[in-house]
């Protein structure tokens, strides 16, 4: 696992990487082995990122993913056998509940970005909370992000 204080309040170039959503156990875990494999090749951090369920598909029946209960089965799996850091998006405060304690980083989505509650209860788990900035909002916007999530208490905040 990353030192994740080391690399991101340093200068040091870091991965965040892994697909998009969790199609199944086999292929999500292949993915992560390889990235993994390509990262320690080449000296570069890695934090494995894949979502259990997207909330923001454009049709109704687009794939979505396993869902909270089979998706984190499969992120704790690969964390525990790869021994990776690990991220995933959240939709939702309920979500956060059930997250904080296998996810690393709690990711929250770009078009959740200014959603109050969202970065409050992200905050209050005190874990590494990785704000995806919405293509909507200016970079000096972001201040409001960091705002809320520093005045809930807590500092480890990654925008990307």
């Amino acid at each position: 696992m990353v030192d994740l204080k080391k690399i991101i309040n340093g200068p040091e170039l870091f991965l965040i990487a892994g697909p998009c959503v969790i199609e199944n156990e086999k292929t999500t875990f292949e993915i992560a082995e390889e990235i993994k494999y390509i990262t320690e090749k080449l000296n570069i951090p890695f934090i494995f990122k894949a979502s259990y369920k997207k909330e923001n598909r454009t049709k109704l029946n687009s794939f979505r993913g396993p869902g909270v209960k089979e998706g984190l089965i499969t992120l704790k799996k690969i964390k525990k056998k790869l021994n990776l850091t690990i991220t995933t998006d959240v939709h939702n405060v309920d979500d956060i509940k059930k997250v904080k304690d296998i996810i690393d980083i709690i990711q929250i989505p770009a078009f959740l970005c200014r959603q109050t509650d969202i970065l409050i209860a992200s905050a209050k788990t005190k874990k590494y909370i990785n704000v995806k900035k919405g293509p909507f909002l200016s970079g000096e916007a972001c201040k409001f992000i960091i705002e809320k999530i520093k005045q809930s208490g807590n500092k480890k905040i990654i925008i990307t």
